[in-house]
């Protein structure tokens, strides 16, 4: 995968930066934490500017968030109630699990997307109860883009950081996004096997 990255970067620069920071946010696992770190760290070599590095990143972001957003937003907030219903064991939530979240969206709304921005797990899901909120377009862009230049600001600054053993990233970061990768498929299948309906009172 570090490979797949470095050659987008690459062939790309800083359009392929937003092409792979989009698809991070609508095909996970692509790690947005190797993409903007190897994009610090070319910035470390002097391959890429640190602004337009992040400027094209964020937007990346942004267009990828729009995705789940438009999902939201589309079939709203009762529409998806039959899926909910239908696919609630795969997906480890009941109705009442997306009632909660919805009404908790209503009234925290825009700081919601915007710290969410800055949690590994929910920084992409946020985007679909936003979309389902019928959450202005402009404060869910905003939200987003101000979060999420933060997060890319932090990452690419560690890339930076790292920029002198540039060349052997790839030795630990190839195993560690494997890892990462793995845990969170263990962990979704723990999840399935383990989740269990509420038992309602007859």
């Amino acid at each position: 995968m570090t490979n797949f990255i470095l050659d987008a970067i690459a062939w790309g620069g800083y359009v392929g930066i937003f092409l792979l920071m989009a698809l991070e946010n609508v095909v996970p696992p692509v790690p947005s934490e190797v993409i903007m770190g190897l994009g610090g760290m070319a910035v470390a070599r002097g391959d890429m500017a640190v602004v337009p590095l992040i400027l094209w990143g964020t937007a990346g972001t942004t267009a990828g968030n729009y995705f789940w957003y438009a999902i939201g937003r589309r079939f709203g907030y009762r529409g998806l109630e039959p899926f909910v219903t239908r696919w609630g064991r795969w997906l480890t939530v009941e109705w009442e699990d997306v009632e909660k979240l919805h009404r908790f969206f209503l009234k925290h709304g825009g700081k919601t997307v915007f710290v969410f921005r800055f949690l590994p797990t929910f920084r992409t899901m946020i985007s679909l109860p936003a979309g389902m909120a019928k959450m202005p377009h402009w404060r869910f862009a905003v939200a987003t883009f101000l979060g999420s230049a933060i997060w890319n600001s932090v990452l690419a600054g560690a890339g930076y950081y790292l920029g002198a053993n540039f060349d052997k990233l790839g030795d630990y970061v190839g195993p560690a996004a494997i890892g990462l990768t793995v845990a969170i498929i263990a962990g979704y299948l723990y999840r399935v096997v383990t989740w269990k309906p509420r038992v309602r009172d007859a």
